[in-house]
């Protein structure tokens, strides 16, 4: 599955990524951009990204949720990653072969180095995504398979979170510092939990480059 095609395309995605991965302490790839070993020496982590405002090719994917399993052998930054994408069981055909696009880096733009990290699409599927938002709190379910929750960690101004600015990362600029509270991931005879673990909220504004 490594070096797959990228075919351009019009899309784009504003909302929010949430991660929680196997680091203990918060991940070293937002400031190293991948270049650092993860603190176990591997990556294993689930994201959920919420679209707010989104289309793929003229297709509407606004109010869309996605989520990832993920499981990177080493450094973020040198691939080899095997992914597994869930996608919002109320998606269009459309949507969900434009949301694959995207998230495997064919669709070019924000998500192309895809193309060259993920080794391995080790299942696709549609699912009944639910992420929640509930103040300093980020909750994804999909089904029994990922049960996530991850929390801001309280800043010395109680109105603003801890929060890296200003980064070159992929997803984005701004990434908030959270932990995970409880969260299990089990599908694909991955069997891993992360409360207590790393945990990130990144605003994002993704586009592709058609």
């Amino acid at each position: 599955m490594a070096n797959m095609e990228i075919t351009p395309a019009d899309w784009s995605i504003k909302g929010e990524l949430i991660l929680n991965c196997s680091c203990e302490l918060f991940c070293p790839c937002v400031v190293s951009l991948g270049a650092h070993p993860p603190t176990e020496g591997h990556c294993h982590a689930w994201m959920g990204i919420v679209i707010d405002e989104g289309h793929y090719e003229g297709e509407d994917i606004s109010g869309m949720n996605v989520g990832l399993l993920v499981d990177i052998p080493g450094r973020m930054g040198e691939g080899q990653w095997k992914v597994a994408a869930y996608v919002d069981e109320r998606a269009t055909d459309a949507a969900y072969d434009g949301l694959l696009q995207i998230f495997s880096g064919q669709a070019g733009g924000t998500t192309s180095l895809f193309t060259m990290l993920v080794s391995e699409i080790i299942g696709a599927e549609r699912a009944p995504v639910q992420i929640e938002r509930d103040g300093t709190k980020r909750r994804i379910t999909i089904g029994r398979k990922i049960q996530g929750e991850i929390e801001m960690l309280a800043g010395s101004n109680p109105e603003n979170p801890v929060m890296v600015s200003n980064s070159k990362y992929w997803m984005g600029p701004d990434i908030i510092v959270a932990r995970g509270t409880k969260s299990k991931v089990r599908d694909y005879g991955r069997v891993w939990d992360f409360g207590g673990k790393s945990a990130e909220i990144c605003p994002i504004d993704w586009h592709g480059q058609k």
